[in-house]
């Protein structure tokens, strides 16, 4: 039997490491931090959550319910860490980041997987005794990230993605926000900071001409793979941006009203002490279960730390905010996944390589680790001598390796599980049911039937 080698430590690289280490394979785990970090990562433990510690829904019939409910059928270890180690977040599965990490370490501690801390440089693609996964996530090295070009023979796309600021609890003026949950959907989790008209105004005023971050040298990733030293703002470099998660300038810098249709929406967020919803609102999540942390929602930027003090003290409620992480922008590289990569994650060329997680071109949390579940499941396949049989069409997970190995080329991006990746119904059916929930249901059960007799 072969080896598995798994490149990467994030998420998709444990799960996969454990789903293959679990049907029997040898596996070989390889991490470059602490050896390597990077600019976004804060720890050398396995599975950090770098941006948000949320897993995203959990209401039923709902896409991202469906893709953890198939993989939950399907023994995902990274679900069952934040299964464990759960905050409460509404109808959303989130985290205790340091929690989650601790029992992923557990789990790889536990298995029979050999760790090793190094980073990797030369990928062997036609090795006879080794399959090879790619997992090393949107920040992948620039030496590693050169080997993957010479592999695919084509150039890297690389979009930027950004990271949400934290704020202390006790800094929070709780006299000035309200807890609730949308519509009242799941428990009133969230903290809410409540916008007046005036308010939101001088908001986006001062947001507007708020100072950007110079790009980083090491963000800079050209054809060769080597960083240069050049440095221009973010402005300036007219940056490609994943639209699923936008820094809240660039929103508030497609209209005046943007943000209130998007993270500072107060639709079904009715505050109590008016009884009327807020002209906008700011949600803030619980970071960890000691609940002395929380998350601005959707309040990624690219604003210097200085600027972000400035501007974000002026939300109701967090006056004398005391930050304890600053949102950031960093590289986020993936391949050209229709071009380069089977349905089964291997490279058309190199059939012993494959790729997992966000390089694929998956986006988010729960969608890199159901690639590293399936990644592990294929890899094993492999390692016995077998041709790995897809995840069937009609499942989530089916779904979003479909939409990665045959979308639209000239325009693809990474994409989030949503119900337009997956098998519409028919044309009678649709006509008949009327219901956009009742669609949804019956879309959710043909997936978990198809998806079970796959496992099966």
């Amino acid at each position: 039997m072969k080896t598995v080698h798994v490149i990467g430590g994030g998420l998709a690289g444990p799960e996969c490491a454990l789903q293959a280490a679990k049907s029997g394979c040898k596996v070989v785990l390889s991490e470059m931090r602490p050896l390597r970090s990077t600019e976004a990562h804060q720890t050398s433990d396995f599975a950090e959550l770098v941006c948000s510690n949320s897993l995203k829904s959990e209401s039923e019939n709902s896409a991202p319910w469906l893709l953890k409910q198939e993989m939950r059928r399907a023994g995902s270890f990274l679900l069952q860490a934040a299964d464990a180690s759960a905050v409460p977040a509404g109808h959303a599965l989130a985290v205790d980041r340091e929690v989650f990490s601790q029992r992923v370490a557990e789990m790889l501690a536990a298995s029979n997987v050999e760790i090793r801390r190094e980073e990797i440089t030369h990928v062997p693609e036609d090795s006879e005794d080794v399959i090879t996964v790619l997992a090393s996530g949107p920040l992948t090295s620039g030496a590693l990230a050169s080997e993957l070009q010479r592999l695919t023979g084509s150039e890297h796309l690389a979009f930027y993605d950004s990271i949400s600021p934290i704020v202390e609890a006790s800094s929070i003026d709780m006299e000035k926000v309200y807890y609730a949950a949308r519509w009242d959907k799941g428990t009133a989790d969230y903290i809410n900071c409540p916008f007046t008209k005036d308010e939101y105004d001088a908001f986006i005023d001062a947001l507007a001409t708020a100072e950007k971050i110079e790009q980083k040298a090491w963000e800079q990733l050209p054809a060769d793979g080597n960083v240069t030293d050049a440095k221009v703002t973010t402005a300036q470099a007219g940056l490609k941006y994943f639209e699923g998660c936008l820094p809240i300038e660039e929103t508030a810098r497609r209209g005046r009203d943007t943000l209130r249709f998007g993270p500072m929406k107060p639709a079904g967020l009715t505050n109590p002490k008016t009884g009327r919803w807020p002209y906008a609102a700011v949600q803030l999540r619980q970071e960890n279960l000691r609940a002395d942390s929380y998350n601005l929602v959707g309040f990624q930027n690219s604003l210097k730390y200085g600027e972000q003090a400035r501007v974000l003290r002026m939300i109701p409620g967090l006056e004398s905010a005391k930050f304890l992480r600053y949102g950031q922008i960093h590289r986020n590289t993936y391949i050209h996944a229709p071009s380069l990569l089977t349905e089964t994650l291997q490279l058309r060329a190199h059939p012993n390589v494959m790729i997992a997680g966000q390089l694929s071109g998956v986006e988010g949390y729960t969608e890199s680790i159901a690639s590293g579940l399936l990644a592990g499941r294929y890899a094993a396949a492999l390692a016995r001598g077998e041709q790995p049989k897809p995840a069937p069409r009609e499942s989530a997970n089916g779904s979003l390796s479909h939409y990665i190995t045959h979308a639209e080329g000239k325009n693809f991006q990474p994409a989030n599980i949503t119900f337009d990746l997956l098998v519409p119904l028919e044309e009678e059916l649709r006509k008949k049911i009327r219901d956009k929930k009742e669609r949804h249901r019956i879309q959710c059960e043909r997936a978990l039937v198809a998806w079970d007799a796959w496992l099966a």
